[in-house]
């Protein structure tokens, strides 16, 4: 391999690039290419930004308020009016509260796994699948599975004709978890490995700061030297060695198309340069990586790419006081964690998204979507963190609220209701399989049909009909 081309492992290239492998061997179950469909076959949406608040965030201390439960259950925070008579918020959401006419909650989405646990509840809702017995077994050695059913927004990218040197799929600023963690349902798996998301890697010390690990050219190379293409295939080549000799020549073509493609194209780069938005913007969104994130995901939007994911990064400097990984997943000191840290960030980053779209004229043509991979337990007091006294609540995959935004939503409303202490869905019950069907919806994309690798057709949701009531 030519020395002047440095990056720091092949394995990395690959993944970290978003050209494929997600730690899966290139001989993939799935080797059809799908079809794409034009984005003038349905829906609104030109793209849909995903903002999935890693940890499992408390729907009963931001979205399903329980005012009249008991005390055990409801907590100190109260609910606000808002800028919709259908939608009441936490009190810690103020910003959001004046754009509440701009967004739908959704407070009826039983997520139930089997685990109750983070690895089968994200991967519940971020393929709309349940999750098989293997994550039962294997808990937090569950890794991903080249069969997995595939995350929502590699079906979005893979139906949706490339448009520019982006992918269609990217995801910012981490990749949730570390190794070998790694949680399933965030790649293309099944479908096959080239429909995987770039991975941009944010920093919680310099959130101005972006970069996709391997797209970053050292050594004196420069975007006219891998213009060359034989070159550049040959140093791909050479890395392609290190993989699953029983590659396919089609696929790893495509592969090398698309980091040639990455790396040589001018505005690569820039669409990743939030420092160049103006200071009003940015302290707009709020001088983190969380908010820097939703803003890039928002020139991202600009870009044309048409899925992209912000997945919530924790801070560890608040993990002992919450009890947790640092995001909201709060085991402990659940609402001085959520009043203090976790809810004035996602307020301010995410109230300033929906506006700043809107002032763009881009709302109705974007879906936001928030979720997590679970609830929180509505009765306080997690054993694991000092009981009551520990004030924490506990995973709750039984009931969540998803929030949505754009892209032909009807805003100011709330659909579905929990039961009186948020614990179950009572009335218009909802699953993750119905949430990812109205993504699909929204976004245009009627065909979910795929090939396997003997070419027999097969859905990705048969039995999941969009939420039509929320358009």
């Amino acid at each position: 391999m030519n020395p002047q081309f440095k990056y720091s492992t092949r394995r990395s290239f690959l993944v970290a690039s978003g050209l494929g492998l997600a730690g899966f061997p290139f001989s993939s179950p799935v080797l059809a290419a799908p079809k794409a469909e034009p984005a003038s076959s349905g829906g609104k949406a030109k793209s849909t930004i995903l903002f999935f608040l890693c940890g499992g965030a408390s729907h009963i201390d931001m979205w399903d308020m329980k005012p009249s439960a008991p005390a055990e259950y409801r907590g100190p925070f109260q609910p606000i009016a808002t800028s919709a008579p259908g939608v009441r918020l936490s009190e810690h959401l103020p910003l959001l509260a004046k754009e509440a006419h701009r967004i739908a909650v959704v407070n009826s989405v039983s997520g139930t796994v089997n685990t109750n646990d983070h690895h089968a509840g994200f991967y519940y809702q971020l393929t709309g699948h349940v999750p098989d017995l293997s994550f039962r077994t294997l808990g937090n050695n569950r890794t991903p599975f080249p069969d997995d059913w595939p995350f929502v927004g590699t079906v979005v990218g893979a139906k949706r004709p490339r448009t520019g040197p982006l992918p269609n799929a990217i995801t910012l600023p981490h990749k949730p978890d570390m190794a070998p963690y790694t949680r399933p349902g965030q790649f293309a798996a099944r479908i096959g490995v080239e429909h995987d998301p770039l991975y941009l890697q944010g920093n919680l010390d310099k959130p101005l700061e972006f970069r996709a690990p391997s797209l970053s050219l050292e050594g004196g190379v420069t975007p006219a030297r891998l213009a060359d293409r034989v070159t550049m295939r040959n140093m791909l080549d050479a890395a392609k060695r290190d993989f699953d000799a029983k590659a396919r020549s089609g696929r790893w073509g495509r592969l090398q198309d698309r980091a040639l493609s990455l790396l040589t194209a001018a505005g690569t780069m820039d669409a990743f340069n939030v420092a160049g938005e103006t200071v009003a913007v940015r302290e707009r969104y709020g001088s983190t990586v969380n908010g820097m994130s939703l803003l890039l995901a928002r020139r991202l939007v600009e870009a044309g790419v048409p899925y992209i994911t912000v997945f919530w990064m924790g801070n560890e400097k608040v993990a002992d006081k919450c009890k947790s990984g640092g995001g909201w997943d709060t085991h402990g000191n659940n609402f001085n964690c959520l009043k203090e840290n976790l809810l004035p960030e996602f307020d301010r980053g995410f109230s300033a998204l929906v506006s700043d779209l809107a002032d763009r004229g881009l709302l109705d043509s974007t879906l936001l979507h928030v979720t997590s991979e679970m609830g929180r337990m509505p009765k306080i007091g997690d054993p694991r963190s000092g009981g009551v006294g520990g004030a924490g609540r506990d995973h709750w995959t039984h009931c969540l609220s998803v929030v949505l935004a754009g892209g032909g939503i009807r805003g100011g409303q709330t659909y579905g209701t929990s039961d009186r202490r948020a614990e179950y869905p009572a009335d218009r019950k909802v699953t993750p399989a119905e949430i990812a069907a109205t993504v699909y919806h929204a976004m245009g994309i009627n065909d979910l049909e795929f090939r396997d690798r003997e070419a027999r057709p097969y859905s990705l949701l048969a039995d999941a009909e969009p939420i039509r009531e929320l358009f």
